[in-house]
């Protein structure tokens, strides 16, 4: 039987290409099987430059008006927010089918968008963290959880 576990990252107008470049690295790096982003800032200025393995030519990163249109059928969106009610990510159960949606480096994600996510979930930082960093602790948290999706290298001890 195929996997049936995946995990896609959503983009709220995202304003830089370098944070953009290394959530395509730490995608491709955590199995991720799709990137969407919102809004038009990212178009302006779209350069890979920290997109260094080149995972966008492997890694989908499309363009949309609205990740809510995108929600596969038994997917989980999961906003990753620092808002009152949130779930701290060290006691967060991540879904087998998820769709993770950041918010912009220089914003929130608004009610809009956290009214329709199942989950909204927070990183307990002191201080905040730029996206690409957010984007790597979680997929790193999915990953030791054990809800990884595509096979890594293997690394004998």
């Amino acid at each position: 039987m195929a996997n049936r576990r995946y995990s896609c990252i959503g983009l709220f107008n995202p304003k830089s290409p370098a944070n953009v470049g290394s959530v395509m690295r730490a995608a491709g790096c955590y199995g991720v099987n799709s990137v969407f982003y919102t809004g038009t800032r990212y178009d302006r200025a779209q350069d890979f430059i920290t997109d260094t393995k080149k995972v966008h030519q492997d890694i989908p990163l499309i363009g949309i008006d609205d990740l809510q249109k995108i929600l596969p059928l038994g997917c989980t969106p999961v906003a990753v927010e620092m808002v009152e009610g949130a779930r701290p990510l060290p006691e967060y159960t991540h879904p087998d089918r998820a769709l993770y949606i950041f918010g912009p480096e220089d914003g929130s994600l608004g009610k809009e968008v956290l009214d329709w996510c199942e989950d909204v979930i927070y990183i307990p930082t002191n201080g905040c963290m730029n996206l690409a960093a957010t984007v790597n602790v979680l997929l790193y948290d999915r990953l030791a959880k054990g809800l990884n999706t595509k096979s890594g290298p293997k690394f004998a001890p």
